[in-house]
């Protein structure tokens, strides 16, 4: 249904003092900081991981060395999916808009397709615990991107989240760091992981920042160095994080899996009713997001 002038009479009005639209300015999508954005060309990417190589073997005099072969792992397919939002709006109600506010809506539709990447993206997190893929892929191992038992190759599981959720405190992201810098390749071999991002919603932020950046311990009254200030974690606050108690920790973009794929970054268009004379826009993207690859990315759903 096209906006009527009867649905929006105030426009009409000369005597206005403000009108509140858009008033508040948007802020850099968190999602760019956090995942690896790639473009793409085709219907969908697939992504298939290799293990790294067992460990050498004893070698005796004239004897041959021992070879091995890499396992080949599992394969993610990420399918882009279109997503799109349009409005209209009558000849007449354009023609009497006194503030300009109709034409100001287009741009206000390509910040809501924003503010939606923003958001799909960050429930990569949120159902991180619970989901293995809605709007968003899934690594192929089939398990939920933070799990206890994730399958590896070469046999055997691992882990990157605990087995006891925990809220964050001092002691249990000293325990997230060191699961991290466990963390096993397919053929068993540690990987020494560093994190070096700590993703929090906004309830966790002063409390995120009292464990890193404090110069002595805020667990103690005796004012010990903190060691985790000597970790060089940064802070990264995002705000479409649904619950107030989830925290995580990631490594550098070059060492984690995940993935955004635009395959159209935003496209908008204008057109014309010939029998209305209405006035209609739409805004439309197409991408797909999600993991390959569990390593790299640590959670824990809070206590």
């Amino acid at each position: 249904m096209p906006l009527l002038r009867a649905n929006a009479q105030e426009l009409l009005k000369e005597g206005l003092d403000e009108i509140l639209f858009r008033k508040y300015s948007e802020i850099q999508p968190v999602y760019q900081q956090i995942f690896n954005i790639r473009t793409s060309k085709k219907k969908a990417e697939e992504i298939i991981g290799f293990s790294g190589f067992g460990a050498p073997a004893k070698k005796e005099e004239g004897a041959s060395i021992t070879y091995d072969d890499p396992y080949q792992g599992f394969k993610t397919t990420f399918t882009h999916i279109t997503y799109g939002l349009g409005f209209r709006v009558t000849k007449e109600m354009l023609e009497d808009d006194l503030y300009n506010i109709i034409q100001q809506m287009p741009s206000a539709l390509a910040d809501t397709i924003v503010r939606f990447k923003d958001t799909v993206c960050a429930n990569v997190f949120n159902n991180g615990f619970s989901s293995t893929g809605t709007d968003f892929m899934s690594g192929g191992d089939g398990q939920y991107l933070f799990d206890t038992d994730h399958p590896l190759k070469g046999g055997g599981t691992c882990a990157n989240t605990f087995s006891t959720q925990a809220d964050l405190s001092v002691s249990s992201l000293e325990e997230a760091i060191n699961i991290m810098r466990l963390t096993k390749g397919d053929r068993g071999e540690i990987l020494d992981i560093t994190p070096k991002i700590l993703l929090v919603p906004p309830q966790l932020e002063r409390t995120a920042w009292e464990l890193v950046k404090s110069a002595g311990r805020p667990d103690t009254a005796n004012r010990a160095d903190n060691w985790l200030a000597t970790q060089n974690l940064q802070i990264v606050v995002w705000s479409r994080l649904t619950d107030s108690d989830a925290w995580f920790l990631l490594t550098d973009k070059t060492y984690h899996n995940l993935i955004f794929y635009n395959r159209i970054d935003l496209e908008t268009e204008m057109d014309r009713d010939f029998d209305t004379k209405d006035y209609k826009y739409s805004a439309l993207t197409r991408f797909s997001v999600g993991w390959a690859d569990w390593r790299g990315a640590f959670g824990s759903s809070g206590a």
